[in-house]
């Protein structure tokens, strides 16, 4: 890296944020950290990084600052109010915000920032933690053009496809579009292989039809539902790693919410919302999404 490349601070060292910082230390930033959970911290400090012990502290002569939170409330609070970074970052500091919240609060924090000449841009991701891990995230970009453009690089170190959706809060949209398709698509799936097992069916011979005819889609091809279908996917470990349930929930409340702001017709959505909250209330929560396969099985789970 040249001695042009920002410093960079990362707050919220989850499942995800945890890699992306990881791999923006293999591309050679200087990254400060900092998470609640003191093990987070630790493995990225081996890794290279240097911890701090408050989010005041870790952005201390950042350039840029990368959050990855698990509420809007969360974003919010870190960077806006009396106690907010909006009263300690310096003037032209980049925001990259890629916690999934609703529009609303990426708009809201990005324009209080704003006044105070920080740069803002909403940045959700999708790819889950092995995508997270591998470095081969999708990047949803809400921003101007120069905002999206000052990011592209760091992006770029953490992900292999980047979008610049449109203007602020314009990422968050994208980004909740596309999991409520997932969702459906998801069901759908699921719904079909359950109803060929049901009829005899093998459901791989099933899945491999449907893969070569009209039904064709991303669960298919990448990660099917039916144990034992396709390897190393969640559905063949006991629907462990992925993107749990509880998290679909939370995208498609969230998608429900923007629908209903703006008037938009929703009923697809609606219905993958109610099934992902049924199948979480029946204690699958912390299981991978695809594992709505086992709500259409006329077996006990």
């Amino acid at each position: 890296m040249s001695k042009q490349d920002p410093n960079i601070a990362f707050i919220g060292l989850g499942n995800m944020g945890a890699p992306m910082a990881h791999n923006l230390l293999k591309a050679g930033y200087q990254v400060s950290v900092f998470d609640l959970v003191q093990t987070a911290m630790d493995k990225l400090e081996a890794a290279g990084a240097s911890q701090a012990s408050s989010a005041a502290e870790a952005i201390q002569g950042a350039d840029v600052v990368i959050s990855m939170l698990p509420a809007g409330k969360h974003v919010e609070s870190l960077y806006t109010g009396d106690s907010g970074l909006i009263n300690l970052l310096k003037a032209g500091t980049l925001v990259i915000d890629s916690s999934t919240i609703d529009a609303a609060t990426s708009k809201a924090v990005a324009s209080q920032l704003a006044e105070n000449n920080i740069h803002f841009i909403d940045a959700p991701v999708s790819g889950g933690v092995g995508g997270a891990t591998a470095g081969t995230l999708t990047f949803i970009v809400g921003g101007d053009a120069q905002q999206y453009a000052r990011a592209l690089p760091i992006l770029q170190a953490m992900g292999k496809n980047i979008f610049h959706a449109g203007d602020h809060g314009a990422g968050q949209v994208a980004k909740i579009c596309n999991n409520m398709l997932l969702s459906v698509l998801m069901l759908g799936t699921s719904e079909a292989l359950q109803m060929a097992i049901d009829n005899g069916l093998d459901p791989k011979v099933m899945s491999d039809i449907m893969l070569q005819s009209s039904g064709r889609n991303w669960t298919l091809e990448l990660y099917n539902p039916c144990p034992d279908v396709m390897p190393n996917v969640p559905s063949s470990n006991d629907y462990q790693g992925g993107f749990m349930v509880d998290l679909m929930s939370k995208d498609l409340g969230l998608a429900m919410d923007t629908g209903l702001k703006s008037q938009s017709s929703t009923p697809m959505g609606a219905l993958a919302q109610n099934l992902y909250k049924i199948h979480g209330m029946q204690g699958n929560g912390q299981q991978d999404f695809s594992s709505i396969f086992n709500l259409f099985s006329k077996q006990e789970k």
